[in-house]
């Protein structure tokens, strides 16, 4: 009977990792397109409200309209820097939960190397077993003939 791989252990904990890993790779991938989308929104709300107020400003506005158009024009801007850098985390965080991922696979794929040599070793053991045994029922056979004669 083949003897068990001795770092089994270690080899499903790595798989388990690396399985948590890509899980969690996904949700960091999730996040960050959905702070791409509000950052895209933001962007395109900022360049009607920009038209809105270029068109206002054609057709003559008093001077409130223009600092609310103003005012309100520099908090998108505000808004935009802001979640500019929440992108900017999240496509840091996506990179380390990369390169996290690569790590566990990376471990994964040499305890899985170790797994498959050991595997090898135990069919190459198996087969030497074998064929002593047939070796010896062989030299048996062939005792037990010479005793005949």
């Amino acid at each position: 009977m083949p003897e068990p791989f001795p770092l089994q252990p270690l080899l499903d904990l790595a798989t388990n990792r690396m399985d948590e890993a890509a899980r969690k790779l996904g949700e960091l991938i999730a996040s960050e397109r959905a702070v791409e989308e509000k950052l895209a929104l933001l962007v395109d709300y900022r360049k009607e409200y920009q038209a809105r107020f270029v068109e206002a400003a054609r057709n003559g506005i008093g001077p409130d309209a223009w600092r609310n158009y103003s005012a309100f024009l520099l908090k998108l801007d505000d808004a935009i820097s802001v979640q500019q850098r929440v992108v900017d985390d999240s496509r840091r965080r996506v990179e380390l939960g990369q390169q996290a991922w690569v790590d566990q696979r990376n471990k994964v794929k040499a305890f899985d190397t170790l797994s498959q040599r050991h595997q090898s070793q135990q069919a190459r053991k198996e087969a030497r077993q074998e064929q002593k045994l047939t070796d010896e029922h062989a030299a048996k056979q062939f005792r037990d003939r010479g005793q005949d004669d």
